[in-house]
């Protein structure tokens, strides 16, 4: 997919965006990081750490991220691999006591749009 250089994408601490993955690769643009843009309507912004338990609640709102699709390239997820995960889809497993741990750093600050800072950071992985 081209487009357009930008300038450093922002996380939602404001400090520059961190690769979320490369193994396996993720993001909107599978670049490693969770950037976005306008075409990204799922805006997949909130870098998760992924655990059995979010990837059965996923399948159950009929996202499932555990099962392979070689025609998409895309290997399957498993617990403990890290994942550029929908905003919104974060958000539901948070309203339902589900919400992965994520890594701030890693997450675009566009995912602000949908979820609360405060909602992100008791999930946090890189907060002391």
């Amino acid at each position: 997919m081209l487009r357009k250089v930008e300038p450093k994408a922002l996380n939602v601490l404001g400090g520059e965006l961190q690769d979320c993955s490369h193994d396996p690769v993720t993001g909107f643009f599978r670049d490693g990081c969770c950037n976005t843009d306008a075409q990204d309507v799922g805006s997949h912004t909130v870098c998760i750490r992924v655990t059995e338990e979010f990837l059965q609640f996923s399948k159950s709102c009929g996202n499932d991220l555990s099962t392979p699709m070689p025609q998409h390239g895309f290997a399957g997820l498993k617990g403990g691999d890290q994942w550029c995960l929908c905003a919104a889809r974060w958000l539901e497993a948070y309203q339902r006591d589900m919400a992965p741990k994520v890594r701030l750093a890693a997450t675009h600050e566009r995912a602000l749009d949908i979820v609360p800072l405060e909602a992100l950071k008791p999930h946090a992985l890189d907060l002391n």
